[in-house]
């Protein structure tokens, strides 16, 4: 039997879910635009396995989203994963954020790219297939009209996450389909994290840090 407890911090959204042998039981999750994650986590935490009648040391394995994105955000969810994996001495698990804000969006044919906000024009973004293999490594780039034309050329391409809006803004092109409002979740984030259980791919609790893509700057 295997009980994951996810954690997704790297945006405004503060989102925790817990599942079991391959089953979502339950999710918790708000949208703060002022970052609540150091206010809510924990709580959202105790709640969402009080909800399930389920004992913290009952837990198989931790998962957290380990980026791109807020490097507050991230650093607060990466913290606290870490120091629940060592405290209840059971594997840490790290999941793509990007791939995570991906598997949000289903289709058969063409391509999904996840993209967060970054700076100004700038966004982390990768490019995903119909089956959610990564065509193109996770970059941060600053977007301009003629950004994605390659891929616009050839196919229809998903845009999703908190960098839609201001590439909507200036892309025009028939074959660029505009997924708003859409955040990082642990709902999207627990059936990658079962895989990787089942197949025993874990962090190295004491070394690992999130991946933070760009070194910090203060605003």
């Amino acid at each position: 039997m295997s009980l994951i407890l996810c954690i997704e911090t790297s945006t405004t959204n503060c989102s925790i879910s817990i599942g079991r042998d391959g089953q979502l039981l339950a999710l918790k999750e708000i949208n703060s635009k002022n970052f609540s994650h150091s206010e809510q986590l924990h709580t959202f935490i105790k709640e969402l396995l009080n909800s399930e009648d389920i004992s913290i040391k009952e837990l198989s394995a931790v998962s957290i989203s380990k980026g791109p994105g807020s490097y507050t955000g991230l650093r607060i969810g990466v913290s606290a994963a870490k120091g629940l994996a060592y405290a209840l001495n059971i594997p840490l698990i790290s999941v793509s954020t990007l791939l995570c804000l991906a598997k949000q969006v289903e289709i058969t044919k063409g391509l999904i790219i996840p993209m967060l906000d970054a700076r100004r024009m700038e966004v982390y973004s990768e490019i995903f297939d119909a089956s959610f293999e990564s065509k193109r490594e996770i970059k941060a780039e600053i977007l301009e009209e003629t950004s994605f034309q390659i891929e616009l050329e050839a196919s229809e391409v998903h845009f999703i996450g908190t960098g839609v809006e201001k590439f909507q803004e200036i892309c025009h092109h028939p074959n660029a389909l505009f997924h708003k409002e859409k955040l990082p979740s642990a709902k999207e984030q627990y059936p990658i994290a079962k895989r990787k259980f089942d197949d025993n791919i874990f962090e190295d609790v004491a070394y690992f840090e999130p991946y933070y893509l760009k070194d910090f700057v203060s605003n």
